[in-house]
């Protein structure tokens, strides 16, 4: 039964947790631009461990959202591609980046302004 996703039940709340990863989301924006291996994912994604992604694609493959594919030879080469459904997110996380493209310039200001900013409550010892 679906509920709310702010219950930590709700199976939607699982999905949304999946695909507002960071990780997912770069991903999801290498495998949008074709098919790719393992080695070829971690070059891409400045940052990422080799855990992490392997993590990743196996949340994403379990998922439906991602597919991975064996091909038998010698050494074995493994690609990942996405879904059907999988191509169905480039949309939702392709406003998300322009979203943040428009409004890098404000938001790095007030993450500075708030770094620069005493914290300690008034009346409190720091």
């Amino acid at each position: 039964m679906l509920g709310s996703p702010y219950r930590a039940d709700c199976p939607t709340r699982r999905i949304l947790d999946r695909v507002g990863d960071r990780w997912t989301v770069l991903i999801v924006g290498v495998l949008w631009e074709g098919d790719a291996r393992f080695s070829e994912l971690r070059r891409r994604i400045e940052g990422i461990s080799q855990k992490m992604l392997t993590q990743t694609l196996r949340g994403l493959e379990r998922d439906g959202l991602v597919r991975r594919t064996v091909y038998p030879q010698v050494p074995v080469r493994v690609e990942y591609a996405l879904t059907d459904a999988g191509r169905t997110l480039r949309e939702p996380l392709r406003a998300l980046q322009e979203w943040a493209v428009e409004h890098l310039v404000d938001v790095s200001a007030s993450q500075e302004a708030y770094d620069l900013a005493d914290r300690t409550p008034a009346g409190v010892a720091g």
